[in-house]
C-alpha cells in the first residue's frame, strides 16, 4: 500500500448471525444443524470498511468465542492503527499474540481471527484504491492468460497501477460440495440446474454405503461431470489405502482428506504411491510451514488452504502460488457465508492456475443473502467492482443476529 493509501483505523466491529436449516449438514465426524457466520468489518478515517470472515463451523459456539476475541483482543490492538501494508500488519498482530496463544493453547480460534482480519484489511486497501482485489493482488484479466498474471509488489498493487485496464476476472471453475451422505443425487441435480458441473460428495460413513452412494451420484449425472470425494480424516491409513483401490472405477477428479491431516509426510506419501486417485488435502494444515511441506512432499496433487480458519490472504497466497509452481491444482476451501466464499474466489484469481472454488451446494440464507457471482457452465467471473465486489446488507441478515 503505498504512503498515499495509508489508512488509519477508526472502528473494528464484529458480526454474528445463525441461521437455522431444515436437514443438518453431516460429515464423518459432526453435522451442523443450524449454519453460523461471523464477520469483522474495519473502518478507516475516511469511512471505507473492509470485510472480512471468520472459520466458525465447530464447536457449536465457535462463531461466538471467536468473534469475542476480535473484540476484547484485537480490536483494541487495530483502533488508531495506521496500516501500511496487510501483511505487515498481520505479522505485527501475530507476534503480540503469540504468548497469548501459547497461555490459552487456542492456536485455531486465534488463527481464524487473525484470517478473518488479514481478509478485511486486504478488503480496506484495495477499495482505497479502486480496484478489484484479484486485481490488487495481482491476478489476471480475463483477456490475459494465467502465466501473464504480475506478482504484485510489498503491500500489493499502487493505486492507479491498473486504472486502464479495465475488464473482468478470468473464468473461476466451481464446484458443489457438502453433498451426502444421504440424498447427494438431488442436490446435484439442483447444483447442476444452477450452473454447476463439478460435484463432491462426503465420503466416511462405511465401506459399502460409500461406494453406493458414489456409484449412485455418477449415474445420476452425465458422462463428463467432474466429481470428487472428500473422506474428512476418516480412515486409518490401510482402510484408506483400500478405498483409494475401490473408489478407482469412479474417475474421480480427488480423494480429500482420506486420512487425518496430521499424519506423517511419508505416511501421506504412502498412500499416494498406492492410490490411483490424486489426493487433496490444505483446510487443516494451518501453517505456512505444514503447506510447505505438503507441496515439498509430492503426496498431494490438490492443495485446499482455507482463508477464514488460518492464514488470510498475507499468509496463504505466496503458499498458493508455489503450489501453482510446483504443478499441483490450488483449490481454496470453504463451507460458510457469503464473504468468506467471495474471498476464497479473489484468492484463486490472484494464486492463478487452474483450480476450483468450493461452493457449498446446501441451502445457507447466510450466503444466499449476498450478491454472489452467477454460475454459469460450472464457473464465475469476478467483476471489476473494488474490492470483494460487494457489501454485506446487515439488515437482511438482521433476523439471524446473535447478540454477543
Amino acid at each position: 500500500m503505498s504512503a498515499q493509501n495509508e489508512s488509519v483505523v477508526t472502528r473494528v466491529d464484529v458480526h454474528v448471525f445463525r441461521a437455522p436449516i431444515a436437514t443438518a449438514v453431516v460429515n464423518a465426524f459432526g453435522a451442523m444443524r443450524n449454519r453460523p457466520m461471523a464477520l469483522v468489518s474495519i473502518e478507516d478515517g475516511d469511512g471505507i470498511t473492509g470485510w472480512g470472515e471468520v472459520w466458525c463451523n465447530f464447536p457449536v459456539v465457535g462463531a461466538e468465542h471467536r468473534a469475542r476475541l476480535i473484540a476484547s483482543v484485537f480490536a483494541p490492538l487495530l483502533v488508531g492503527r495506521t496500516i501500511c501494508d496487510p501483511a505487515c500488519e498481520y505479522a505485527r498482530l501475530a507476534r503480540i499474540v503469540a504468548n497469548q496463544v501459547l497461555q490459552t493453547g487456542e492456536p485455531g480460534p486465534f488463527g481464524a481471527c487473525l484470517a478473518a482480519i488479514d481478509q478485511a484489511l486486504h478488503d480496506l486497501a484495495a477499495r482505497r484504491a479502486a480496484l478489484p482485489l484479484w486485481r490488487y493482488l495481482g491476478g489476471a484479466h480475463e483477456r490475459a492468460g494465467p502465466s501473464q498474471a504480475r506478482i504484485p509488489p510489498p503491500g500489493g498493487q499502487r493505486s492507479g497501477e491498473a486504472a486502464s485496464v479495465g475488464g473482468l476476472s478470468e473464468p473461476v471453475p466451481v464446484y458443489a460440495s457438502g453433498l451426502g451422505p444421504d440424498g447427494a443425487e438431488t442436490i446435484a441435480q439442483h447444483a447442476r440446474q444452477r450452473g454447476f458441473r463439478a460435484f463432491k460428495l462426503k465420503v466416511g460413513f462405511g465401506r459399502e454405503h460409500d461406494l453406493a452412494n458414489v456409484r449412485a451420484l455418477r449415474e445420476s449425472l452425465p458422462v463428463r461431470s467432474t466429481v470428487m470425494v472428500d473422506a474428512n480424516q476418516a480412515w486409518p491409513i490401510d482402510e484408506a489405502q483400500t478405498m483409494a483401490r475401490l473408489l478407482a472405477e469412479f474417475d474421480l477428479t480427488w480423494l480429500e482428506e482420506p486420512i487425518a491431516a496430521d499424519r506423517p509426510p511419508a505416511e501421506w506419501q504412502a498412500l499416494a504411491s498406492a492410490s490411483p486417485v490424486p489426493l487433496a488435502a490444505g483446510e487443516n494444515l494451518c501453517s505456512a510451514s505444514r503447506l510447505d511441506a505438503a507441496i515439498a512432499s509430492g503426496a498431494l496433487r490438490v492443495l485446499q488452504p482455507d482463508i477464514g480458519k488460518w492464514g488470510g490472504f498475507s499468509q496463504i497466497l505466496p503458499i498458493a502460488r508455489r503450489a501453482v509452481q510446483a504443478g499441483m491444482r490450488f483449490c481454496p476451501h470453504w463451507l460458510g457465508g457469503g464473504i468468506g466464499l467471495i474471498a476464497s474466489m479473489h484468492l484463486r484469481v490472484a494464486a492463478g492456475g487452474d483450480g476450483y472454488v468450493e461452493w457449498d451446494a446446501n441451502p445457507n440464507p447466510l450466503r444466499e443473502a449476498f450478491a454472489l457471482p452467477g454460475v454459469v457452465d460450472g464457473s464465475v467471473v469476478l467483476s471489476d467492482a473494488p474490492g470483494l465486489g460487494l457489501v454485506p446488507d446487515l439488515r437482511a441478515l438482521e433476523a439471524y443476529r446473535v447478540s454477543l
